[in-house]
């Protein structure tokens, strides 16, 4: 039992492996019940699956504000909305990924379930070396602020290009090392088949599906640059900070389902993105130097949403006209 008690990274052992225990039974309900079987996942069971997975992700927070108290909840909420505002982008990019390889949507739901267990594994990497870095040296805070401001920045005034997918350097690394087949093969992520036309000696060839799960693992990784300081600099406590990230993307593959279609909509969200980013930044000073050690998570709580909330309006008002 003392093991269970032991603290680890600022929490006791016994509640991250708590937390552990509702990820993997969740992970386990949605594939083994609720997708057994392949299938082309709609609109409506997209919406209800996401409203389960936000749900669970808003119950964690709630028991977080009752255990923790009310600073940890505000914390744990601030960042649950900032990551999952941010993971709006990378639906767009998910997208253009399943189109440039023409994966159908049957299987979208095998690449993107396995893409959320690599997030998993990755984004604790990334928080586990963030939070020895704060701990060890808390200047670092400043970097990640300063980075936020100006990546909120670009975002504000960079041009709008469209991605060429077959320009891709990682992609095109790929495709010159890897045996990649041209067409799909059913849900499978590598198959045997003869190295040479008319030879009987099999090899093993990767299939588009394990490309478009590759490149999908990379762009979270390039967005968790972003979102993983951002939340940094609202708390550093690691189990806030793992926690709200998890529970945010684990309904990101269901929402995908729901917004593909519609993300159009949401074109102006992408500012309000960037105004939170430099607010966030902003922050780690305006703690430090104006409100004698931190901002109050309440304000940044309310900054936060109010500044979301607005983008999403406005998005949705200027294309209102659009007929969908």
């Amino acid at each position: 039992m003392e093991f269970f008690m032991v603290v680890w990274l600022g929490q006791p052992v016994w509640l991250w492996l708590s937390f552990i225990a509702i990820v993997l039974a969740l992970l386990v309900f949605d594939l083994g019940v609720l997708h057994k079987e392949d299938h082309e996942i709609g609109v409506r069971e997209s919406l209800k699956l996401s409203a389960f997975y936000i749900t669970a992700g808003l119950l964690f927070g709630g028991w977080i504000w009752w255990y923790l108290g009310s600073v940890s909840g505000m914390e744990y909420f601030t960042g649950f909305l900032i990551e999952k505002s941010l993971s709006l982008d990378n639906v767009f990019v998910i997208s253009l990924i399943f189109t440039y390889f023409a994966i159908p949507r049957i299987y979208q739901h095998r690449v993107l379930f396995w893409g959320i267990l690599g997030v998993i594994v990755l984004r604790a990497i990334m928080i586990g070396v963030g939070a020895t870095l704060v701990a060890e040296y808390y200047w670092t805070l400043y970097i990640f602020a300063v980075f936020l401001i100006f990546t909120g920045l670009k975002m504000l005034f960079a041009s709008e290009q469209a991605t060429d997918m077959s320009k891709n350097p990682l992609l095109n690394f790929l495709r010159r090392h890897m045996r990649v087949t041209d067409q799909l093969h059913g849900q499978q992520f590598f198959v045997r088949a003869p190295a040479v036309e008319g030879r009987e000696k099999t090899v093993l060839w990767a299939t588009p599906l394990f490309l478009a799960l590759v490149m999908i693992e990379i762009v979270d990784l390039v967005f968790a640059v972003d979102s993983v300081p951002a939340i940094f600099a609202i708390t550093t406590d690691p189990f806030i900070v793992y926690t709200s990230n998890i529970f945010a993307i684990l309904g990101l593959r269901a929402l995908y389902f729901a917004l593909a279609a519609v993300i159009h909509r949401f074109h102006y969200l992408k500012y309000a993105l960037a105004l939170v980013l430099v607010f966030i930044g902003s922050k780690i000073f305006l703690g430090d130097f104006v409100f004698d050690g931190k901002v109050p998570p309440v304000l940044s709580l309310a900054v936060t949403f109010g500044l979301l909330a607005a983008g999403v309006l406005f998005s949705l008002w200027k294309t209102r006209d659009t007929g969908e």
